[in-house]
């Protein structure tokens, strides 16, 4: 009969914890150059979608409409690149969930895009303190609309799910600011359809890398908050 003394013992319980460590996932397995590189281009492609239909249908009466369709393929095209960078590291991230979450929240996002110009006779008569609120809400729409509906299903996988809000915000708020430092100065009346889009996907590049590196580091930090020690899986939030 062996027997163990507590020294021994305890030897083996952190041998074991160890061992539990080194079988469990490392924060962002995926890697941070892979993510932007996945993440990157499936914005880039979804992207071509809106910019080629708000080059052709501008001045069309049904270009709204269009623009919005064509928006939610955007969202769905990032949220099933996202869904390829996030599986190894959240197997039980539900893809049929988080793709239309995401292409919905891109719809919403040109919808609150496309009010200011659709609304200019009215809002413009506004007093310039409400003009100004409005802008304020139609900016934190645009930003959070993406994260926020991302955030129903992430919730159910990472504690903490509430800051990929604020990654997600922070991102499109760095990569949509590179969009319009680019292609409104490069845009002119004359030019032909398809120098026009290429522009658009020329400043969608820069966008989608600035976009694809700030999710990244953020989902890293929150895979990193939560990574399974030695107590056990890492709470999440249900409500």
């Amino acid at each position: 009969m062996s027997t163990s003394t507590p020294k021994t013992a305890g030897m083996q319980l952190r041998a074991g914890v160890g061992e539990m460590n080194r079988e469990a996932p490392l924060p962002l397995r995926v890697g941070l150059g892979r993510w932007i590189l996945i993440v990157a281009i499936g914005e880039v492609v979804g992207f071509a979608f809106p910019v080629s239909v708000g080059v052709w249908m501008a001045s069309s009466p049904a270009g709204t409409a269009v623009i919005v369709t064509a928006g939610f393929v955007e969202g769905a095209v990032l949220g099933g690149a996202q869904y390829l960078a996030m599986r190894r590291d959240l197997p039980g991230l539900r893809p049929e969930v988080w793709v239309p979450l995401t292409g919905g929240a891109a719809a919403v996002a040109y919808v609150c895009g496309m009010l200011p110009s659709s609304l200019e006779p009215m809002w413009t008569t506004w007093p310039v303190p409400l003009q100004l609120a409005a802008l304020a809400v139609l900016i934190v729409a645009i930003l959070g609309s993406v994260g926020g509906a991302q955030w129903v299903e992430l919730r159910h996988h990472l504690r903490g799910a509430a800051w990929w809000i604020v990654g997600t915000a922070i991102a499109w708020l760095g990569g949509l600011g590179i969009f319009f430092a680019i292609a409104p100065p490069l845009w002119h009346e004359g030019q032909s359809v398809a120098t026009a889009i290429a522009i658009g996907l020329f400043a969608a590049i820069g966008m989608a890398i600035a976009m694809a590196a700030v999710t990244g580091i953020t989902f890293g930090l929150l895979l990193r908050r939560n990574s399974v020690g030695a107590s056990g899986a890492p709470a999440v939030e249900t409500t």
